[in-house]
């Protein structure tokens, strides 16, 4: 009896100021305090963290416990008797029948509830009914399961909260990263655009220098002629102003020459002596579009940075990816492979025809293919149609389809074509230096397909990277 009331002292003890509780508060880590013990104590730590499991608390003024203040108050009260006073209090806490209370009492399981085995046994026979003893273990070990549920709940979620926190981290080196590259790309763009716009601008003024240059010739010659042609005048009219005789004498010379000048052409004036505006300015903007289309490549497929095992390093323009050395501090994210070297393309297939090529050189080690979009992305499994891959494999100077059997390739191949036909069921894979034909895998497939690259490490071999090959073929 004496053993009883001490542990129900105990539980009913302040563990700041070792007294029975006095408005007691109960903190969310289930430790509790007087409250102003627990002011107290947190004036002094300058912190509010549970006195006991340090753990902080996630409120400033926790509410006063008025179950645990009233047992409290309760057994405080009786204590103050005496003896005999702790013998009403275990009557009150453990007397079941006032008739009959030294009689080991026993409880009922259907009912969930303690009986007194002399009053009411007769009542629970067709019950399961056992020694109070036993119910109080086997519901202590029920809560105690309950309880290692709860902790791994909380665990989970912790983990969860970790995750979260890391991908936020994540998104802002992201964010940068993105940022500086799209500046990269439209700097380009704006250097190629200037560069051009100079070079049309030179274009036109070296053509009005040409043309002004032809026309200053022209001119040039047609006043040597009107020059030329005003001295014949000159000297036409002055031998008309001459006397009899001396007309007679000199005319025919005057004559010979004003004849001479007026039998030659007359002057013509020169076709495409102006600036070709509609060479210059007719359709600019196509042409340069045009010519930019030099500058730029369509990639048929994009790689996805989310689902990248953190070993792969994938490049600025997402187009190609090589094995590193070293493990790269990602957030765990849903998307993200984490058991092996994987990544999967950005945009995936649910219908029509696609294709692309993949440059893989003489990489020792490679996977490329299609993966479905539900594949599990974090425990271990093959690369096989039976967990939702269709790929070709090269390994070890061998060729195999995703159910290991070996297929006949002629030729080592440097580039391989991956050819979807989701309508039809079917991936293809080509050489395509000769478009031979290595095999085709028929299937069903019933939900979206993307772009599967898996990349191993090649510290021997000159390849390190794995790309798609810039390609004119489109996504259909």
């Amino acid at each position: 009896m004496a053993e009883k009331v001490a542990v129900l002292e105990s539980y009913l003890s302040c563990h700041v100021c070792s007294e029975t509780f006095r408005d007691p508060v109960s903190l969310s880590c289930n430790h509790s305090f007087c409250s102003s013990c627990l002011q107290k104590f947190w004036e002094q730590a300058k912190n509010k963290n549970c006195p006991i499991c340090k753990r902080k608390s996630s409120k400033d003024d926790p509410a006063i416990n008025f179950t645990l203040k009233e047992l409290a108050d309760s057994f405080a009260g009786r204590q103050k008797t005496g003896s005999s006073g702790t013998e009403k209090v275990k009557k009150k806490v453990e007397v079941v029948c006032s008739k009959h209370p030294e009689v080991p009492y026993w409880f009922c399981e259907d009912e969930q509830r303690s009986l007194c085995p002399v009053c009411e046994f007769s009542l629970h026979q067709n019950h399961k009914v056992v020694p109070i003893e036993q119910a109080v273990s086997d519901l202590k070990d029920q809560l105690k399961c309950d309880l290692k549920s709860l902790q791994d709940k909380r665990d989970k979620c912790k983990q969860v909260e970790k995750t979260y926190s890391e991908m936020r981290e994540h998104t802002k080196k992201q964010l940068l990263s993105t940022e500086r590259q799209i500046r990269a790309e439209f700097y380009k763009l704006q250097q190629f655009l200037k560069e051009e716009e100079e070079s049309r601008l030179a274009a036109l003024r070296e053509e009005e220098e040409h043309k002004g240059k032809t026309i200053s010739r022209e001119m040039k010659r047609i006043q040597e002629q009107i020059s030329s042609l005003s001295d014949s005048i000159c000297a036409v009219e002055e031998e008309l102003q001459k006397h009899k005789v001396a007309f007679l004498s000199t005319y025919k010379d005057t004559q010979t020459r004003a004849r001479a000048q007026s039998s030659l052409s007359d002057p013509q004036l020169l076709s495409g002596a102006l600036i070709d505006v509609a060479k210059h300015l007719g359709n600019l903007s196509f042409r340069v579009w045009e010519k930019m289309k030099e500058k730029v490549h369509f990639s048929p497929v994009i790689l996805d940075p989310n689902t990248a095992d953190p070993r792969l390093y994938l490049s600025d323009d997402l187009t190609s990816v090589r094995r590193g050395d070293t493990k790269q501090q990602l957030p765990d994210n849903p998307e993200r492979f984490t058991e092996y070297n994987n990544v999967l393309g950005s945009e995936g297939f649910s219908s029509g025809k696609h294709s692309w090529e993949v440059e893989v050189g003489d990489h020792p080690y490679w996977i490329v293919g299609l993966a479905k979009e539900s594949v599990d992305r974090k425990g271990e499994k093959c690369v096989s149609p039976k967990y939702g891959i269709w790929s070709l494999v090269y390994r070890s100077g061998k060729y195999t389809n995703g159910v290991g059997q070996t297929v006949s390739v002629k030729k080592s191949l440097q580039k391989t074509r991956v050819q979807l036909d989701y309508n039809r069921g079917e991936v293809s894979f080509y050489n395509p230096e000769d478009m031979t034909h290595i095999y085709t895998h028929r299937d069903t497939f019933t939900e979206k397909l993307f772009p599967y690259f898996n990349v191993c490490p090649a510290r021997d071999a000159k390849t390190t990277d794995i790309k798609i090959c810039p390609s004119a073929i489109s996504l259909r």
